[in-house]
């Protein structure tokens, strides 16, 4: 039954019980009076809508007889259909214009009355009421954003005119439009102050703006019981995904796929079925944040899109199953899920709030607006008192968003779903052992047969894709809960050839292969954004043979190596890529010295795993060896020619010797061309063989002390060895 409805059957019964006393016309007119004065004062008092809508079809219905009995006709402007009718049927002519005068009270009080409070408690600055309109006021030096203005330029988005540069006006315009929907009538002053479209179904505020609604209600106690809104399209939306529980999954880093190099998360949705039950996933639901690139694009084309915010966001809902598919069979990465600590009400409000953005039309920005940080935006919205987006204000990484819910105890029940490969390792090592105990190696046409995706479709998902399987896997150390911080600071102090100095460096991200490995990958190698500065202590410059006193000795942009060993269960080759400035010393020349000069380089090969895997797991075993064909591309203005271009090999070896100490040694033995000279003392190619040393110690998690030494095999240049002892502190 409609709010209007209800109207008329109040009014119905008050006409109906009313009964006229033989007092004169004369000694009735005082006491209507007396009645609707006193009834006047009580309506200031009353608390509910519905006790308003009462008292004022008892005021106006004694009102309306006063008018009748003096031959006064009702407002003939107000409802034509009730003019037309006799006016002696009181139940269909009085009163039906008496329900246009009664709403039309009603809803200016109401809406007097939520505009006071709203302003008393400044709700249009409340951080809840801003989020839900994305205004980012505890956020910070965040590309594309400001304080003052919404993200959202999609103007149906708002209600008011003013809504992306004014929350109050916003505010204000939903007061308006739910005062409306309380008691729509044709001409009041409430219907000239808005421009809302009438309550049909979809279209209904309630249906619209669900979130933004829930939330203003909650928070002014308004009574929504009498709101007839038919919203069948979010009802079925909300139906289907039937949202009792939120998770998220985080799938590890994949570095063959740039996009997805630093990792992925999304929410998963469950309903009643899958949260009884979490293997059911045919039962949940995912929700996708991701970018809405063109496939047609060249890579760096849409590396740099993605970064600037040339692209725009997706929001993807999806079944459960089809997402979890796509990491564990399709790219190979193992998942971690983890149950967030959410209230039902909580969930509730998150899910009416995707309704609410999921068609919106966003800029992407790829360290900023991605995958990880829309899950902290949406707890943000129903948790006011969390800042968590801002917890991050420079870049969002999805490894980093794990740890941050976890300090925070959002985050419960972790889950750990092995990918197809580490299914295939953990029988792979399982072989192993069972051939060793028979004295006898694997046969290679066996452990090729369980390496093989195309021949061993083991899998943690069920053949039919709807079931997480139960599978004896110890979880790997691979939670992201566990790993070290991403950044590094670092101080060391070194000699190069006769020269003291001091080293003062730093790195955004991530971890390369002597970090701790706890809650990575395996071999996982990935830098970015990294510096350093190197003080000496003395600038001796006769013959030009020493370095100023203070050099900036590299920067790097990026620089990693995904390995692939072709003797584990692991699909994919082993390659490497760089993208760096870094001081190198040119052997064309007699006695020459270092340089800084941009470098570009890629690496292509084999990798072979060693050693003893964790018991029980799906882990490679923990030694690594690699042999890599390299191609180097080197200009600058110190260097012979002002550039040089080489090609050669890179081989080495990494070695766990406890979980707190690793070793590496790596040979590089490239060629070098900087093209004809005519000087006879300069050569245009040449080897430059370098072999390098590392090995680190871990004090705990965010503390550990490096060990590094190179040595250049080359006659022609000023200093040939650098040894470093450093220390690393993560944050």
């Amino acid at each position: 039954m409609s709010i209007y409805s209800n109207l008329v059957v109040h009014s119905n019964l008050l006409t109906t019980d009313y009964t006229p006393t033989k007092m004169s016309r004369r000694a009735r007119l005082p006491l209507m009076v007396a009645g609707l004065l006193l009834t006047a004062q009580a309506q200031a008092f009353l608390p509910t809508p519905a006790e308003l809508v009462t008292t004022g079809a008892l005021a106006l219905d004694n009102k309306a007889d006063a008018e009748l009995d003096n031959n006064i006709k009702p407002n003939s402007t107000s409802n034509k259909d009730v003019t037309d009718q006799p006016r002696t049927n009181k139940t269909t002519s009085g009163v039906d214009n008496n329900v246009s005068s009664i709403t039309n009270i009603t809803a200016e009080q109401l809406l007097a009355s939520w505009r006071e409070k709203a302003k008393t408690e400044n709700l249009a600055q409340h951080t809840t009421w801003r989020r839900l309109l994305y205004f980012f006021d505890d956020q910070k030096n965040l590309i594309g954003k400001k304080k003052d203005t919404s993200l959202v330029e999609d103007a149906s988005f708002f209600l008011s005119e003013k809504g992306q540069q004014d929350s109050g006006a916003e505010l204000d315009a939903l007061l308006v439009a739910l005062a409306e929907e309380l008691a729509p009538t044709p001409n009041t002053t409430v219907k000239k102050n808005t421009a809302i479209k009438n309550n049909t179904a979809n279209n209904s505020v309630l249906c619209r703006f669900p979130a933004r609604v829930q939330w203003l209600t909650d928070t002014l106690n308004i009574d929504k019981t009498n709101w007839q809104a038919e919203c069948p399209e979010l009802n079925e939306w909300m139906q289907t995904l039937a949202p009792e529980q939120l998770s998220i999954m985080f799938a590890e880093e994949y570095l063959d796929n740039p996009i997805s190099a630093f990792a992925h998360t999304l929410l998963r949705i469950d309903s009643k079925a899958s949260v009884a039950d979490p293997s059911q996933i045919h039962h949940a639901y995912a929700l996708n944040y991701t970018v809405d690139g063109d496939p047609d694009d060249s890579f760096l084309i849409y590396a740099f899109k993605s970064m600037t915010g040339g692209y725009d966001n997706a929001i993807e809902i999806d079944p459960y199953p089809e997402k979890l598919a796509k990491y564990l069979k399709d790219d190979e990465r193992d998942a971690w899920t983890y149950q967030l600590n959410l209230t039902p009400s909580e969930v509730q409000q998150i899910m009416l709030h995707v309704w609410e953005t999921k068609g919106l039309e966003l800029p992407y920005y790829f360290t900023t607006d991605n995958c990880a940080s829309e899950v902290l935006r949406l707890i943000d919205v129903v948790r006011p008192q969390q800042h968590l987006l801002s917890r991050l204000p420079y870049a969002v990484v999805p490894s980093d968003v794990i740890q941050l819910l976890n300090e925070e105890d959002l985050l419960a029940n972790p889950s750990y779903t092995p990918a197809d490969d580490t299914v295939r390792q953990a029988a792979l090592n399982q072989a192993k052992v069972a051939a060793k105990l028979g004295y006898q190696p694997l046969p290679k046409e066996a452990a090729q047969e369980i390496k093989s995706a195309e021949r061993n479709p083991a899998s943690s998902m069920s053949a039919d894709g709807q079931t997480i399987r139960n599978l004896p896997i110890v979880a790997s150390n691979n939670n992201p809960i566990d790993r070290h911080p991403l950044q590094m600071v670092q101080i060391g102090v070194g000699q190069r050839g006769d020269n003291n100095y001091i080293d003062v460096g730093v790195r955004a991200g991530f971890h390369d292969t002597l970090d701790r490995t706890t809650g990575f990958s395996q071999f996982f190698n990935l830098e970015g954004l990294a510096a350093t500065l190197r003080f000496y202590d003395n600038d001796d410059n006769s013959n030009n043979k020493q370095p100023d006193s203070v050099v900036l000795q590299n920067i790097t942009l990026l620089r990693g190596r995904s390995f692939n060993p072709v003797n584990s269960a692991k699909q994919g080759k082993t390659w490497g890529v760089s993208v760096e400035a870094t001081r190198v010393n040119d052997g064309s020349q007699q006695a020459g010295s270092d340089h800084l000069v941009g470098s570009v380089g890629y690496e292509t090969g084999w990798s072979w795993a060693f050693g003893t895997p964790s018991a029980g797991t799906g882990e490679m075993p923990p030694q690594l060896c690699y042999a890599l064909l390299s191609g180097t591309g080197q200009a600058g203005r110190g260097i012979n020619k002002g550039f040089r271009v080489g090609a050669g090999v890179n081989a080495g070896c990494r070695y766990q010797i406890n979980n707190q100490l690793r070793a590496q040694a790596e040979l590089q033995l490239p060629y070098w061309y900087h093209g004809s000279s005519d000087d006879s003392n300069a050569r245009g190619h040449y080897w430059q063989p370098v072999s390098t040393l590392g090995l680190q110690y871990d004090i705990d998690k965010k503390q550990a002390l490096r060990i590094n030494a190179n040595y250049e095999w080359q006659d022609r240049i000023d200093a040939n060895d650098d040894v470093q002892l450093s220390y690393r502190r993560y944050f």
